[in-house]
């Protein structure tokens, strides 16, 4: 059984390698990453001034697209934001009536926080994309603990496990999402 899933896996990626050329190659990918809710992300990078392939990356990792997501911590939506951050974000930009499971206002709200960490951390995606996840404070002690550098060259550094893989998946997404869609 194992040795015909091991044919079987091997004769998808040769097929892959194959077909690269043919644009199924991307066809696929397309699939893995896509550009759903575009309307919604194109309307708030440009907004917010934040490229759309790091809304994207944001979007995969935290939800892989589930409008209806919500996380163990309480995160919710395509973003996976908690309450408190999404009524600080709402109140900065004049949201009445939040709902986190609407896509229009999960989106705003996502990218504008996310374009707060940008602008906080001078424009440095790294420290942004951790504080994401771990928040500004604890982004905050490990700088001045040196645990990693205020540049943010050493995220290899970030000793917490999730968000050290989290911060990598976001750099391949974002890549990903430039590569497919740019």
């Amino acid at each position: 059984m194992k040795i015909k899933i091991l044919i079987i896996l091997i004769a998808f990626i040769i097929m892959i390698f194959l077909f690269k050329g043919f644009n199924i190659y991307e066809k696929i990918l397309r699939i893995y990453y896509p550009d759903t809710y575009s309307e919604y992300v194109d309307k708030y990078s440009e907004k917010y001034n934040v490229e759309r392939e790091w809304i994207f990356a944001l979007i995969k990792a935290e939800s892989n697209f589930k409008k209806d997501s919500i996380s163990q911590s309480g995160a919710i939506g395509l973003m996976q934001l908690m309450e408190k951050t999404a009524i600080e974000v709402s109140n900065e930009i004049g949201i009445e009536e939040m709902d986190l499971n609407d896509v229009d206002i999960n989106i705003e709200l996502g990218t504008k926080y996310f374009a707060n960490l940008v602008k906080y951390y001078n424009g440095n995606y790294n420290l942004a994309i951790a504080a994401y996840n771990a928040g500004i404070g604890t982004v905050a002690r490990w700088i001045k603990e040196g645990i990693i550098k205020p540049d943010g060259t050493d995220i290899e550094n970030i000793p917490y496990k999730e968000t050290n893989n989290y911060v990598r998946k976001i750099l391949k997404n974002y890549r990903m999402y430039k590569e497919l869609y740019e």
